[in-house]
């Protein structure tokens, strides 16, 4: 399957997604980055504790393949409009938003990872004096860390050497997110820690 940014730029399907399917971490038990992030938000709303959910991506539908009824399958389909971030909603009264990337990179984070309408939604945010952050995971060395957006941004729009963020500026201002079973990533307990 296709799909198309608003630019016109084509995307294969395995390359429209924003984070990678890699298998990971915790005791091996091959799960990505969202996934991990998906089961703690149900969990976090299960228990009552926030409301944040992964934001769908606007699609436009263009063709569809119906080999049978009840097997019908998007052969092309277009991005409707550049999406902002990953994941929102509300913890302890305040707006969370948050872009959610892995990357298999041992020493930096690249750039290439963010566009750049997602860095200025995220300038936005915190503008509005809303939480926003980036949760990166280093693939290879089996760690996440939550890295607040201010950091990031400076990076970002600051830095014009640079096409990426070295790993030891994310260890030293990020925050390393536990890793468990329930909740597979914690990253509420960083927020309090940072945030509140």
């Amino acid at each position: 399957m296709a799909f198309r940014y608003p630019s016109g730029k084509k995307y294969a399907a395995s390359s429209a997604s924003t984070i990678s399917s890699t298998n990971k971490s915790f005791g091996n038990r091959g799960m990505s980055l969202e996934q991990d992030l998906n089961e703690t938000n149900i969990y976090y709303q299960s228990t009552g504790q926030c409301v944040i959910h992964k934001k769908p991506t606007p699609v436009q539908i263009v063709n569809v393949d119906y080999p049978k009824r009840s097997a019908a399958k998007i052969t092309e389909a277009y991005f409707k409009q550049p999406s902002t971030t990953d994941y929102n909603g509300i913890y302890r009264g305040k707006y969370i938003d948050f872009e959610a990337k892995e990357t298999r990179n041992k020493t930096s984070f690249p750039f290439n990872n963010i566009h750049v309408h997602q860095a200025e939604h995220m300038k936005a945010v915190m503008k509005h004096e809303g939480i926003a952050f980036l949760i990166i995971r280093f693939s290879k060395h089996n760690q996440t860390y939550l890295y607040d957006a201010s950091h990031f941004s400076w990076w970002y729009f600051e830095q014009s050497d640079r096409k990426s963020i070295p790993k030891d500026d994310i260890e030293r201002n990020g925050h390393l997110i536990p890793e468990g079973y329930i909740p597979r990533l914690d990253y509420l307990s960083t927020i309090d820690k940072i945030y509140f």
